[in-house]
């Protein structure tokens, strides 16, 4: 994913700097136009975005915010008044048990009595027990038939004894509906203990949640930390059923979570647990509710999103296309520039060459000279001179000298005599040979070896002799330049597939860093400082492009640099030079 992206970058890059195609076309302009758009319309809308989703997780979490407050107070509240409850039923069986003796609650007027005026007092109890320290009900006021129950082998009994005072989870027990108990021990000064045991209807818890004033969808139940109901649910159990809801994380202060129902259904689940007894009180909210208002915001900000982004594509796609326009008349002027200095860089090339070309050619006319000039003398004073196979020897070094003069004049002028494009059919090797040759005396004065692995079976090209001579002669005087006297050259030349051949040149110079690679091919960037114009080889990288080649470099520093050149064999492009 991200090296397509970093392709997509350079693309564009590519695109915007011009080195992607060196001809104007409209294929260029109409994928940089698209280029162009979609990073205008990504760069604008990012930021927008952005700011959308930041202000839709604030307003969010401020919603919640506003939702779940007012659960945490109604949570609080209801939690307190059932502290209250508790606390008073429990202070009331207790205060009993201080006031009155065990003889005296044993006594069944007495207690009758007392258990009269708690209902009446406090209401919801069902009915009161004496225990004694066997654990046997020894007095009983009640609806119940319970005097003489041994309740020794009871889970309450044991719990009362341990903590002094016990409140029970709600069960149905021998009454068959659900109650809760409340006990307390008394210690006489002789040491005895006795247990005075209320029972309480859940009545009252119901009334409670009951005074919350809850909404028609909002839930309100208590349970205790097995997650069993001890108030009937409107949406999730009866009594003594296990909730299907989540176990939350325990917290003695109200808090709030949003979760999801055994329906999916999400939900705000506001709860607290009891420190005694050891119930949890849950108020379930569903949260599509309370989030009406937020629903009818993001419907909102959605359009005014899609408002946006079509207003900043159309102002990206006008500007771009202006743009576009304006780069496509800027290219075809640099073009044009390009074209002259072209034209410029070979004509100094040919003055380059110029220069050996005259050395070569200074030496096969000084003897055509001093030999013409002495055949000129002997004919003068010496009509008779017999030393005729001497003239033929010396008439014979003047033709091979004028011969070779032709030659070198020959492959001057045959790569400048023409600046237009000429394909012809021609002979890979044979061009680098020609090319070699302009560049042999360099090699020879500065002991250059150049080491030539030309494919024999090298099939024939139709391209442009004098092109090509300019994209080798560039890159081979590059390596010459970049090598120290006695270093070494090697050409390669083979057939690479069924469309192009290959030509590898090879020196062991100085090489060149990843700095300067990324950079060798763009237009006046030279490392000669004054001695070059920084146009050779990208002229030469246009060049092959507009034959249909390609042209790679690899190269270290102190190690040396490779050029490879695939030259098409039907050139693809006519092109002017």
């Amino acid at each position: 994913m991200v090296g397509s992206v970093k392709s997509w970058v350079q693309g564009l890059f590519h695109d915007l700097m011009g080195f992607a195609d060196y001809g104007v076309t409209e294929e260029r302009y109409r994928r940089l136009r698209k280029n162009m758009v979609i990073l205008g319309v990504l760069g604008s809308m990012l930021p927008l975005l952005l700011m959308a989703m930041v202000n839709y997780h604030q307003y969010q979490k401020a919603l919640a915010a506003e939702v779940m407050q007012p659960l945490r107070v109604l949570v609080n509240k209801t939690k307190h008044s059932f502290e209250l409850f508790l606390a008073e039923r429990a202070s009331a069986v207790n205060f009993i048990a201080s006031a009155y003796s065990f003889q005296e609650l044993a006594d069944e007027h007495t207690l009758n009595r007392i258990f009269r005026v708690m209902k009446t007092e406090f209401g919801g109890f069902v009915d009161l027990g004496l225990i004694d320290a066997a654990g046997v009900q020894v007095g009983y006021a009640g609806p119940y038939q319970l005097k003489g129950k041994d309740y020794a082998d009871q889970t309450w009994f044991h719990e009362v004894q341990v903590r002094g005072t016990y409140v029970s989870d709600v069960f149905l027990g021998y009454r068959r509906f659900p109650h809760f108990v409340i006990a307390v021990a008394h210690l006489t000064d002789d040491g005895r203990v006795w247990y005075l045991r209320a029972t309480i209807d859940t009545e009252k818890f119901n009334n409670l949640i009951a005074s919350m004033g809850l909404e028609p969808l909002t839930d309100a139940f208590v349970l205790n930390r097995s997650w069993v109901l001890q108030t009937p649910s409107k949406f999730y159990g009866k009594v003594l059923d296990v909730c299907a809801l989540n176990y939350p994380p325990v917290s003695y202060e109200p808090n709030v979570i949003e979760t999801w129902d055994q329906a999916g259904n999400e939900i705000f689940m506001a709860y607290t647990f009891f420190v005694s007894p050891e119930f949890v009180l849950v108020v379930v909210k569903p949260s599509g509710e309370l989030m009406k208002t937020w629903v009818t915001l993001k419907s909102e900000l959605f359009i005014l999103f899609v408002a946006s982004v079509v207003v900043i594509f159309l102002v990206v796609f006008k500007l771009t296309d202006l743009m576009v326009k304006r780069i496509a008349e800027s290219d075809r002027k640099r073009e044009e520039a390009f074209h002259g200095m072209e034209y410029t860089n070979k004509l100094a090339s040919i003055g380059r060459l110029a220069a050996g070309v005259a050395h070569e050619i200074n030496n096969p006319l000084a003897i055509i000279n001093e030999k013409g000039g002495l055949m000129k003398d002997l004919i003068e004073f010496s009509p008779t001179f017999p030393e005729r196979d001497k003239f033929m020897g010396l008439a014979e070094s003047i033709l091979q000298s004028v011969e070779r003069c032709r030659t070198i004049t020959h492959r001057l002028l045959g790569f400048a005599r023409r600046m237009d494009v000429q394909i012809e059919v021609l002979d890979l090797n044979e061009l680098m040979h020609e090319v070699l040759g302009f560049l042999e005396k360099e090699a020879l004065h500065r002991n250059i070896e150049i080491r030539l692995l030309l494919d024999e079976h090298l099939p024939r090209i139709a391209s442009d002799r004098g092109q090509l001579q300019q994209v080798f002669l560039n890159i081979v005087n590059n390596a010459f330049q970049a090598m120290n006297d006695g270093g070494k050259l090697t050409i390669t030349s083979w057939d690479h597939d069924v469309e192009t051949v290959g030509v590898i040149i090879e020196d062991n110079g100085v090489g060149m860093s990843e700095e300067t690679l990324h950079h060798i091919f763009e237009p006046f960037f030279t490392t000669k400082k004054e001695q070059g114009t920084g146009l050779g080889l990208s002229i030469t990288y246009g060049i092959v492009k507009k034959l249909g080649g390609d042209i790679q470099v690899q190269s270290k520093e102190g190690a040396g640099t490779t050029f490879t050149v695939y030259i098409p064999k039907q050139s693809k492009q006519v092109v002017g030079g």
